[in-house]
């Protein structure tokens, strides 16, 4: 059955970006670097016995207070899945991009499973500890995420694939040395890599924004 010219009119069949959707998830991108950062910071002063040089946030997120580095590592998982949707809904690349949604999503549930998996490598016995493995994980996840989605972003502008590849190459000379350090500075490491990976969530973040808000200035002015 063809659609009336009703419903025709309520939902044409065009496709177009829908910019509050851009927006609101731009927003969300933002907000989940902020909670994470703030959840670690209040679990720096809730945790006793905590010292944010030496104890790695996977410490902050064990024990007691687990709940509050619980919630800004969910809200940065939404975050995360949040620009999943903008890359798709914004398609600006070809199989590279593609690739970049994925790797964003891979990204976004690992950290997840980090927060809700509770266990972080610390010699337990109960099942299978798996936390190194999210960690590779999202060593992986992040560096596809920045050079698969580069050359889309300069569809927009340079800037972003200039920040979108310094970002990757900053990440691939850092992240490996984590893993060699002492025990008593790998926590400061550890929070100066979560800055590393925020600049890519932060970057998309004002790509998406900036799109939103031309979208909305076309529409006002064909409107107009």
């Amino acid at each position: 059955m063809s659609p009336s010219a009703e419903t025709d009119h309520q939902m044409p069949a065009k496709v177009v970006e829908q910019p509050y959707l851009l927006l609101g998830l731009s927003i969300l991108a933002v907000l989940g670097c902020v909670a994470l950062a703030v959840s670690i910071l209040v679990a720096d002063f809730v945790v006793p016995d905590h010292d944010w040089i030496a104890d790695t946030i996977s410490d902050l997120g064990a024990g007691r207070y687990e709940f509050i580095v619980d919630i800004g590592l969910y809200t940065f998982s939404a975050a995360l899945i949040g620009l999943a949707v903008c890359a798709a809904h914004v398609h600006l690349g070809a199989w590279d991009w593609s690739v970049g949604i994925i790797a964003l999503i891979v990204f976004g549930l690992l950290v997840f499973l980090i927060g809700a998996r509770n266990e972080y490598g610390d010699n337990d016995n109960d099942g299978w500890v798996i936390h190194v493995y999210l960690v590779y994980g999202v060593g992986v996840s992040m560096t596809t995420a920045c050079f698969a989605l580069a050359r889309g972003a300069a569809r927009a502008s340079p800037r972003y694939r200039t920040l979108l590849v310094g970002t990757g190459i900053l990440w691939v000379l850092s992240a490996p040395v984590f893993f060699f350090l002492p025990t008593d500075i790998d926590g400061i490491y550890e929070r100066y890599l979560g800055a590393v990976a925020c600049v890519l969530i932060l970057t998309l973040a004002h790509l998406f924004y900036q799109r939103s808000k031309l979208r909305n200035l076309s529409e006002i002015t064909r409107k107009g």
